[in-house]
């Protein structure tokens, strides 16, 4: 689908040189002399790197839209992380750096959400939240305040987090996985 320069917005996904690429950030600039254009800062879907790219309003781009399938996460086997196609039954073996370090809070059984192109795998989206044990918790030092006081520790999957001083070993939080941190004890 085209859309004139001045339309893009953060989120659209663009193919530009015959790649694709993510619009990060956009800014609508008006010179007094001249025409209007956007700003785009753009990052690659497939490779990573960045482009800071100027559309006119008069140039058009090709907008992509991606395909979102329903995966369930099933095991990891060396470097590789096996998911099951919940329509098809199909198995899809995706790379553990393909994921990148949120892959540590894949669980078995888990649904995730996989974003194709052209039946090419483009990224992941895990569930916003999982339950996960805490291993082992730092003891409460005596005297610090329960207001702003935070202690580290380290969950059944390795990641460390920071938990308020009541949480101990053994218990089961909830913790957001997009910005690693304790949202909540789980009942």
């Amino acid at each position: 689908m085209k859309i004139n320069g001045n339309e893009i917005k953060p989120g659209n996904v663009l193919e530009h040189n015959s790649s694709l690429w993510v619009a990060v950030k956009t800014n609508h600039v008006k010179p007094g002399k001249g025409g209007a254009f956007a700003q785009v800062e753009m990052k690659n879907l497939l490779d990573g790197s960045k482009l800071n790219e100027r559309f006119r309003a008069s140039e058009t781009v090709e907008r992509v839209r991606l395909e979102q399938k329903d995966f369930q996460y099933l095991y990891e086997e060396g470097e590789m992380l096996v998911f099951m196609d919940t329509d098809t039954f199909e198995q899809l073996e995706l790379q553990k750096e393909f994921v990148g370090e949120r892959s540590a809070f894949l669980q078995e059984g888990m649904g995730v959400t996989v974003e194709l192109y052209e039946e090419k795998p483009i990224g992941v989206t895990l569930p916003n939240q999982v339950r996960l044990k805490i291993q082992e918790a730092d003891p409460v030092v005596k005297g610090q305040t329960a207001a702003s006081s935070y202690k580290p520790a380290v969950m059944e999957n390795g990641v460390r987090v920071m938990v308020p001083p009541f949480i101990e070993s053994g218990e089961t939080i909830i913790v957001d996985t997009n910005d690693i941190t304790y949202i909540g004890r789980a009942d």
